[in-house]
């Protein structure tokens, strides 16, 4: 609870002069009170703002905007009540009243949500060193020293692939089907079960993505399905441009059985590593397989620039190619002068700069990810009714997310239901991705599976992401495997073992 005294205004207050109490206070909101102290309503600066849009007259009172029923909580509410309703009703702050409805105090969200997020940023001190490189420099556009460095050390770390980074992984896998040269009337093979980001850019060159189901022993693309898709397009000479391969969760796909099968029908590879950087497929980095790679800096991910990615190939040309285009295509002239078709996609200099800070941790990051995974496997083992997603004996996985299947045979326990009760617990878990063939947009795409029902549908059925994070603390971690326990053992106990 927070003092409120400078942000209560009476009902009288001229728009102007609610603005003017707005700007001086630390808080973005105003509390409008009758002459006996009675909350009326709220004034957020996006009420102020809407209102200059209309073309209020700034000296308009209060008292005769629209009538509003404010979302307030008494003063005996707990912290978890009112989170609800901050969700529920998708605001920030909440003022707490009296019995009068006099206003005594507000709750800010961000003092009191405690949720065990998902995947949540991990900085430390490396990457303000670099950042504040950047600021004492002043080199803040999106060129500079620190966007060369991270080139070079991205590519280091992956064994020397050409590298250029850019300011999300979705543009570098835009960029990648753009030097494939795939446009109008095009397809291109995509992994069903992975984020939209992987698909879209495919829809941005105006091509036709076919999807694929995933297979057993990874979750990731069906080396089999894939070359049933790629018999049935070479006898009707239909061919795809190239076929997007997704490491999900941290997790290789089958590489050398998946590049076997495109070789054969010389289609090249793009290896969507958005979610696997520091993961190894027989001894090689993920991302750097393919004819191209993909990286993602997303806040979620295992290591972060707050937004951003790479775009990796052993192909310099083509590396170079990506960072012309990505600068809008800026032919070389003493002028601005443009050829083709460019992008708005470099990334920034101070964000490398925190590139950098976050590369250089990144192993460690792998180790505690894979230490938050295993204790999940010990201290749930005797859940017999839940799976992991398989950890493959060559291959060592970065862990990014830790993700449960729930054997819908065995327990009544549902993913949603699952996901509701850690919710309720300020416990962020989600559902696995929604397969690419399930979605509304693709509803009329092809989608190539083995059996009579696809195993990615299965996934989804019954797939739970846990925390994950690196920062997640031991308290954290064993509060969530409690609250795991007590959802399977008071929805199912004759289940357990």
């Amino acid at each position: 609870m927070s003092d409120i005294r400078e942000i209560i205004v009476p009902l009288d207050c001229s728009l102007l002069d609610a603005l003017n109490v707005l700007n001086s206070s630390e808080y973005l909101i105003l509390l409008a009170v009758d002459q006996k102290g009675v909350l009326v309503r709220t004034i957020t600066d996006g009420d102020v703002r809407r209102l200059i849009l209309e073309r209020k007259d700034v000296n308009v009172r209060i008292d005769e905007f629209s009538v509003q029923n404010p979302v307030v909580v008494s003063t005996s509410a707990t912290d978890a009540d009112v989170l609800k309703l901050m969700r529920l009703n998708e605001i920030n702050l909440i003022p707490i009243i009296d019995a009068s409805g006099r206003p005594v105090g507000i709750h800010m969200k961000a003092n009191i949500d405690k949720t065990i997020l998902l995947s949540a940023p991990h900085m430390g001190d490396h990457e303000q060193h670099y950042v504040r490189e950047a600021f004492d420099s002043n080199w803040i556009a999106p060129i500079g020293p620190n966007v060369d460095a991270f080139e070079k050390e991205i590519s280091d770390y992956v064994g020397g692939s050409h590298v250029a980074v850019v300011n999300s992984g979705t543009a570098a896998i835009h960029l990648a089907l753009r030097l494939l040269n795939i446009s109008h009337g095009d397809f291109v093979f995509c992994q069903s079960f992975t984020f939209i980001a992987s698909v879209n850019p495919v829809l941005y060159q105006c091509a036709t993505p076919v999807f694929i189901d995933s297979e057993h022993s990874t979750w990731n693309m069906c080396p089999l399905a894939l070359e049933s898709a790629l018999e049935v397009h070479q006898a009707t000479n239909n061919l795809p441009k190239a076929i997007i391969v997704v490491h999900l969760y941290g997790n290789s796909a089958r590489m050398k059985e998946i590049l076997n099968v495109a070789n054969a029908y010389g289609v090249p590879v793009i290896e969507d590593a958005a979610e696997s950087i520091g993961s190894f497929y027989q001894g090689k980095h993920t991302g750097t397989m393919g004819k191209f790679g993909i990286f993602s800096f997303n806040g979620n991910k295992i290591i972060t620039t707050s937004g951003g990615g790479a775009l990796i190939s052993h192909d310099k040309d083509m590396i170079n190619k990506a960072r012309f285009l990505s600068t809008q295509a800026k032919d070389q002239a003493p002028h601005y002068e443009h050829s083709e078709v460019g992008y708005n996609y470099r990334m920034s200099n101070v964000l490398a700069g925190i590139g950098r800070g976050q590369l250089e941790v990144l192993d460690q990051r792998v180790r505690t990810r894979r230490a938050v995974l295993q204790k999940y496997k010990d201290k749930l083992s005797h859940i017999t009714h839940i799976s992991w997603m398989p950890d493959v004996a060559d291959d060592y996985s970065n862990c990014w997310l830790s993700v449960l299947s729930i054997d819908p045979k065995k327990t009544n326990v549902t993913p949603k239901i699952l996901i509701q009760a850690l919710f309720d617990q300020q416990i962020e878990a989600r559902h696995v991705w929604k397969p690419m063939h399930q979605q509304k947009l693709f509803a009329n795409n092809d989608y190539y599976f083995l059996k009579d029902k696809s195993f990615c549908d299965y996934l989804f059925e019954t797939g739970v992401c846990l925390p994950s994070s690196s920062s997640i603390t031991i308290s954290q971690q064993d509060f969530v495997i409690e609250s795991i326990i007590k959802v399977f053992t008071g929805n199912n106990s004759e289940n357990m073992d």
